[in-house]
């Protein structure tokens, strides 16, 4: 069948259109799929202590990250928001330098969100966030924090030594804002 001249750019059109499908879904699902954060063998462990209850959670190698653990430790009033997520003002704004645009939080994920200052410690699945970048995981479980209500956390940064270094009882984590 032979084609009018006519008809060719609205065939490259179609057929540009059939070539880039469904970019946006496809990206969202494959997002959906992979773990927000890197390799654990890049992260570093942090501790979250609020009165008798405590989290761990994976922080990333990431620049927003590393500016993140440079303020540990800190004590934050964390406060509910849309019965999704809990969220502190940080002292200091972090970079964005090399975070995607935007993300899908997933329940258990550590977020910054740019626009706010904010650090957001997630209970929930959460929706796709322009501004949000991914600081890590909680590895622990995290369903107190779906509790309403404010709730007063130290986070500090925390690493295992060896059992030959320790002067004390139980020494398997020092606080490496005291070194």
């Amino acid at each position: 069948m032979r084609t009018s001249s006519a008809m060719r750019p609205f065939i490259c059109l179609l057929a540009l259109l059939a070539a880039c499908g469904q970019p946006a879904a496809t990206a969202n699902t494959a997002r959906r799929s992979k773990p927000n954060v890197p390799d654990a063998g890049t992260m570093k462990t942090i501790e979250i202590d609020a009165g008798d209850r405590q989290w761990t959670a994976q922080i990333a190698d990431s620049p927003t990250a590393r500016e993140f653990i440079a303020q540990l430790p800190l004590t934050l009033t964390l406060t509910d928001y849309a019965a999704t997520e809990k969220i502190a003002t940080l002292p200091r704004p972090l970079t964005r330098k090399g975070a995607p645009a935007a993300v899908t939080p997933r329940a258990g994920d550590i977020g910054y969100y740019a626009p706010w200052g904010n650090i957001a410690f997630y209970h929930r699945d959460g929706p796709h966030s322009p501004g949000l970048v991914i600081l890590g995981r909680i590895d622990s479980p995290y369903s107190d924090l779906a509790k309403p209500g404010a709730v007063k956390v130290t986070i500090r940064r925390r690493h295992a030594t060896s059992t030959k270094d320790c002067r004390v009882k139980d020494c398997r984590l020092h606080d490496w804002s005291m070194h």
